[in-house]
């Protein structure tokens, strides 16, 4: 089997030797004593892997990740820096690092991370082979494709599956974050190992550490064990970090601090414990307009944005949804139940908006279930808002073929019922908190949802 072939840069002779000696066993290591040197044989040889200082005289680590890039795009580089600084670090990611190795490091470190960086950068390679099976696949897992839109996420679950590189899935509250990220993990190589989710934006903050890293005995009061955080727990599997965009600053820079040099400490313990784990985020939040707004970390967020999906909300996936509603009448239905939809009702599915998205979408198909009588599902089985045109889509609804005064109770309707959807998305479900934003009571609140066919459970956290 042929060596994965890398190449060490250093203007210091000593870590050149040191990381030779590291990589030798396994690895074919090319050398080269400053940037221009190596400028050269990158120009000559694609490397799997390229391991570069940043600080280097004449050419320097960013002009060696810029021309890999530009010569062997799929090439990983790894850049070391002994000025371990945020704006090295995000430029470094910026530019298409695959990380960074901070001066000192450890042997084992070293070696850690060059061969995830060659299994990247293998399993991308094999990952393009998958092309043909995707084309024809149309259901994995929990995920159902048949938009356009929805085949893209499909092919890039199969693609993350076949890496260990972090995941960030974003996407409007109720459209499958956490289906995806099973996904994932099932299709992966640590499916056998466990899938563990932490909601961070349900967590008291004053607890986050402890259940994230764990702690030790009389740590704090009432800690009279020691006990193993999330990341012990998930062991060689999957962690799951939902609602990553209400993650506490604080905890921000620890998080990151852990997710670079792959090691925790329990609250209150002096030992340091590596971690294999692979780390998939999940947020509704507009991360770069945190960032912006300071309420988000920018070297976490491109630590975790290194492999980004975004799940589309169902009404940019309208040919997925009659496949979903079977899927959700398969999955929930009890002998004698319904087995399919009248056409009315399946009309009425995709006339529907969804602003709870797939959530929303199973919730009513369950609910059906439960009330329909004959052999299919029939469009009595849904609630008014369903089947009232103003709680329709603008899809498949004409306003040339209303009345001037239905057209103006249309577009009112319409913009209330939008109003209250971004309400709600925007305090995620807390009818009191939409209230007093909205400057009425909060029974009054309670009658115009119910009116428009807003839910508030659809746009709560999922616990």
């Amino acid at each position: 089997m042929t060596r994965a072939r890398i190449l060490v840069v250093d203007d210091k002779d000593n870590i050149v030797k040191l990381l030779a000696r590291i990589l030798s066993p396994e690895f074919a290591v090319t050398t080269a004593e400053d940037g221009t040197r190596a400028l050269g044989l990158i120009a000559s040889t694609e490397f799997d892997v390229i391991v570069s200082d940043i600080r280097m005289p004449g050419a320097d680590g960013m002009a060696v990740l810029q021309e890999t890039r530009r010569l062997h795009p799929d090439t990983e580089v790894i850049l070391m820096t002994a000025f371990a600084t945020v704006q090295d670090a995000v430029a470094a990611m910026k530019l298409g690092a695959y990380d960074y190795l901070q001066k000192p490091f450890e042997p084992d470190e070293a070696l850690l991370l060059v061969r995830r960086a060659v299994e990247r950068r293998e399993l991308r390679a094999r990952a393009r082979d998958l092309q043909a099976a995707l084309a024809s696949a149309h259901r994995l897992d929990g995920l159902v494709a048949e938009s356009a839109p929805m085949r893209k996420v499909l092919e890039l679950v199969q693609r993350a599956a076949t890496s260990d590189a972090t995941v960030l899935i974003t996407g409007e509250s109720g459209t499958g974050k956490e289906v995806v990220a099973h996904a994932i993990h099932r299709a992966s190589a640590r499916a056998q190992q466990r899938f563990v989710p932490v909601n961070c934006g349900a967590m008291p903050e004053a607890l986050f550490e402890a259940e994230l890293f764990g702690y030790a005995k009389g740590a704090f009061t009432g800690a009279t064990t020691d006990h193993p955080g999330l990341f012990e727990e998930a062991g060689h599997g999957t962690l799951l970090l939902d609602e990553i965009g209400e993650l506490p600053l604080a905890m921000q820079v620890k998080l990151n601090r852990a997710l670079q040099e792959r090691r925790i400490r329990r609250v209150g313990d002096s030992l340091e414990r590596v971690i294999d784990v692979r780390v998939i985020a999940a947020t509704n939040v507009d991360l770069r307009a945190a960032v912006a707004a300071g309420r988000f970390r920018d070297d976490l967020y491109y630590r975790l944005n290194v492999f980004p999906i975004r799940v589309p909300p169902l009404r940019e996936r309208r040919d997925d949804i009659a496949l979903l509603a079977a899927l959700f009448v398969e999955r929930h239905r009890r002998d004698g139940q319904a087995e399919g939809f009248t056409a009315d009702a399946l009309g009425a599915l995709l006339d529907y908006d969804w602003p709870g998205n797939v959530r929303q979408l199973e919730n009513v198909v369950q609910r059906a279930l439960a009330v329909s009588d004959g052999p299919k599902i029939a469009v009595t089985a849904f609630t008014d808002e369903l089947t009232s045109v103003q709680h329709r889509s603008s899809h498949g609804l004409k306003l040339e073929t209303l009345s001037y005064r239905d057209m103006l109770d249309t577009a009112r309707d319409r913009a209330t019922r939008e109003y209250l959807v971004a309400l709600m998305k925007d305090v995620g479900g807390n009818v009191t908190q939409a209230a007093e934003r909205a400057g009425i009571e909060r029974e009054s609140m309670h009658r115009l949802l119910k009116k428009h066919g807003v839910r508030s459970d659809d746009f709560k956290p999922k616990g």
